[in-house]
């Protein structure tokens, strides 16, 4: 299978992670988005830029943020 028949059932695939982020805050906010995913970065003086530099470095963090989005989005 090639890698555009493999990404063509990736709801995921081409959907910047900053974007991710900033549907996520727009819809729940900060402190929404931090009841439902636990993590620092989202609890205190949250920002864009300090998330996305936590979430490109923690796998499971960035996990937890794609499944919510990808609920949020209707696509699980």
């Amino acid at each position: 299978m090639s890698e555009e028949e493999k990404n063509k059932n990736n709801p995921l695939h081409g959907v910047k992670l900053k974007d991710i982020l900033e549907a996520l805050v727009k819809r729940y906010g900060w402190k929404g988005l931090a009841k439902r995913i636990q993590i620092r970065c989202f609890m205190f003086d949250p920002t864009i830029n300090s998330s996305l530099k936590f979430l490109r470095v923690t796998p499971w963090a960035r996990t937890q943020v794609e499944e919510l989005y990808l609920d949020m989005i209707g696509g699980k």
